[in-house]
């Protein structure tokens, strides 16, 4: 009897060690990620030929205990490496794990290689080549706390290929946990399969290689054990003869389906259907989940699926919609079926509305997962609501708060003349969100929660935050965006997220601005300071106007409106003045007397012996982007910064200074020294809108 490790993802070892069971092997140890059994040489080729659960197998050549000083080479110079492969046999070796006198794996695996050529050269003056891309063999040596084990790779490269799919989806599933899916939502060969959300089509194709019989090694070229000493060709061949004859014959109706709405991956999936020899039994159509009609077969199957589930937490507006009409169309189409799903989102699953029978846990790649089933009974399909399934009973309240402010705040901003406003500021301490309408789409920011909430908590009640916001708003989830944002620390304010390039026009006092409402954290226009820039339109006529740290411009655009005699604008980024341009353009504003400047804004100062009747300075509250030569505070730095306005300022000129950040406290004994006079207007340019939450606009005005 021959020992074997067979390894597999995390969650299918249960099932790796039944199938084993089944092919003869005798279960020593199931560990995470490892199915250690005891076999004939004979099972261990079997089970290369039929596992469908596996990734690899490996035969264990000799486990040695050792100690945290123990060293791979003198330990592995206590096996026979001669009895193990020829020397005109090619090695690779590989080294999995720690222990204390291993610095990296790449380490351990030299001096297990250096260990075996050197045995090699001192009994036959000469050693074996490495070929680490092609070898005769392979071996492996597997660290733990108490022992080396010291093993032969058997099988090759993972038994998850199983040659068929040379394409893939955008959220691949391997080939082995496919299987075990199947397995583990109680399908069984003759019922019918299928999966809506079926990209490059693995569960489908799995589905009809079980049903056919087809043993998923025989499609493979080479095993690693061919290259060994010890390979018995004749009982090889013979197995793989008899595994071709086991291959069944099903009727050519079709059992087996899928759907997606990609068409390159449909294209995928035919194509990995004729290279696995399937494609007379599978069938896959360009459908949306969230429409399904009536199945294929009239007989109840099995529905097991991979839909997406996101990564971010800006996924989730078009997620839930989309959970929540899937489910609508299984109820409708679907009664007696079984639904087994496999996520890393659980609280997606809350949008189905459905009752579960059981739930496994899986790992794909590198995500935790849950495998969910659901069985859609005659009770469970009359639960058919469009209303959102909340987390929380009292999560209604802040739908509730929402609907009260756009009731008060729409004939508002229509009265004034503005297409974007704040519709929700935290005004419920728990649902700790801001909720930005921007002329029939709406931006949703989730700030960070405080240490002393619990992170599932918080996740939950933003999933009914956003599960909320369309309803409440009457607008598709496709209009919803949702975005994180968290203290800046030793960055920059402003971040891109990705780059969609999705601009839209919006309006307030006159002015045209263009938005970008997925790409950054913030939009582009800074709604608080609403209020502030009509004060500079009221204020410009026929003046000279310096607009710094200008952002995208928005100050100078009111500026130019009101009839400035002249408007420059200040900014250390090219993207942000491109877009500041681009304001002035939709504004129908050209000319000479509009300047536009990229500098960092102190060093700009410094160097411009200009002056203005009328300055707007509104800073980052902090940045150390590598373009400036120290870091800013505007806490810190502020004095600093208005003195440097004093020479820029004609006689009798004046200057708005507004920031953003919470309990500022401008340094009026220090100004008032420098000969400034200080007047405090943050009141007065708080917006209707910002009123609930009034701690994060200040603004002020200076003049000598």
């Amino acid at each position: 009897m021959l020992e074997f490790w067979a390894l597999t993802s995390k969650g299918v070892e249960e099932l790796l060690a039944e199938e084993i069971r089944g092919q003869g092997g005798e279960i020593v140890k199931v560990t995470m990620g490892v199915v250690r059994f005891k076999a004939e040489l004979r099972t261990g080729y079997q089970l290369c030929l039929w596992s469908r659960l596996a990734t690899r197998i490996l035969r264990l050549i000799q486990s040695e205990p050792v100690t945290a000083e123990s060293d791979i080479y003198q330990v592995a110079q206590k096996i026979d490496w001669p009895q193990q492969m020829s020397l005109r046999n090619t090695l690779a070796v590989d080294c999995v794990g720690k222990h204390p006198k291993i610095d990296n794996t790449q380490f351990g695996a030299i001096r297990l290689k250096d260990a075996i050529v050197d045995q090699f050269r001192e009994e036959t003056g000469n050693r074996p080549d490495v070929d680490r891309m092609d070898p005769d063999v392979r071996f492996q040596v597997r660290l733990d706390k108490n022992h080396f084990h010291f093993l032969q790779d058997f099988s090759g490269p993972s038994l998850h290929q199983r040659g068929y799919r040379a394409g893939q989806g955008e959220a691949p599933l391997k080939e082995h946990l496919a299987a075990a899916l199947l397995k583990r939502s109680g399908w069984q060969a003759e019922q019918p399969l299928f999966d809506p959300f079926c990209g490059s089509g693995t569960i489908v194709l799995e589905a009809a290689l079980i049903a056919l019989n087809k043993a998923p090694g025989l499609s493979r070229e080479k095993f690693a054990f061919e290259g060994w000493p010890g390979h018995r060709d004749a009982v090889w061949q013979q197995l793989k003869q008899e595994a071709k004859a086991a291959e069944r014959t099903i009727p050519a109706t079709v059992q087996f389906w899928g759907s997606d709405f990609d068409e390159r991956n449909l294209a995928k999936a035919r194509q990995n259907a004729a290279r696995a020899g399937v494609a007379a039994y599978v069938h896959f159509e360009y459908a949306d989940a969230t429409a399904l009609k009536a199945p294929v077969s009239s007989t109840a199957g099995v529905i097991v699926t991979n839909p997406p589930y996101g990564e971010r937490l800006g996924d989730l507006p078009s997620l839930i919609p989309l959970y929540s009409k899937f489910s609508l169309a299984l109820k409708q189409h679907y009664q007696g079926w079984r639904l087994a799903i496999i996520t890393s989102n659980t609280d997606l699953l809350r949008a189905l509305r459905l009752s579960k029978s059981k739930s496994y846990k899986f790992t794909n790649g590198p995500l935790d997962c849950d495998f969910t089933l659901f069985d859609l009974t005659e009770k469970q399909v009359a639960v058919s609501s469009d209303a959102p399934a909340l987390f929380f009973s009292e999560s209604s309240s802040f739908g509730n708060r929402l609907a009260k402010n756009v009731k008060q705040l729409q004939k508002w901003a229509k009265k004034e003349g503005i297409s974007c406003y704040r519709l929700y500021d935290a005004d419920i301490p728990e649902y700790n969100v801001a909720v930005d309408w921007y002329d029939g789409e709406v931006v949703v920011h989730e700030y960070a929660a405080p240490a002393t909430v619990d992170e599932q908590v918080s996740q939950k009640r933003l999933f009914d935050v956003v599960n909320q916001v369309p309803q409440v708003l009457g607008i598709s989830s496709d209009k919803m965006i949702l975005k994180v944002r968290e203290k800046q620390k030793g960055t920059s304010q402003y971040q891109a997220l990705n780059k969609a390039g999705q601009y839209k026009e919006v309006s307030e006092y006159g002015a045209k601005f263009l938005v970008n409402l997925r790409d950054y954290l913030d939009t582009g226009l800074f709604l608080d300071h609403r209020i502030t820039r009509r004060m500079i339109q009221q204020q410009a006529k026929a003046k000279t106007v310096l607009n710094l740290f200008a952002y995208t411009g928005s100050a100078s655009v009111h500026a130019a409106i009101g009839g400035a005699a002249s408007v420059t604008t200040v900014d250390m980024s090219n993207t942000y003045l491109d877009w500041a341009k681009r304001n002035f353009t939709v504004n129908g504003l050209t000319g000479k007397q509009y300047q536009f400047e990229q500098a960092d804004c102190l060093q700009w100062l410094s160097r411009c012996r200009a002056q203005f009747d009328l300055i707007f300075v509104d800073p980052p509250t902090f940045s150390n982007s590598k373009r400036m030569q120290d870091s800013w505070d505007v806490q810190r730095d502020h004095v600093n910064l208005l003195n440097m306005l004093t020479p820029r300022l004609v006689p009798g000129g004046k200057v708005i200074f507004s920031n953003n950040k919470r309990r500022f406290k401008i340094d009026t004994q220090a100004l008032n020294d420098a000969g400034w006079q200080v007047k405090d207007i943050s009141a007065a340019t708080l917006p209707e809108d910002y009123k609930r939450n009034p701690n994060i606009h200040v603004c002020f005005e200076l003049t000598r």
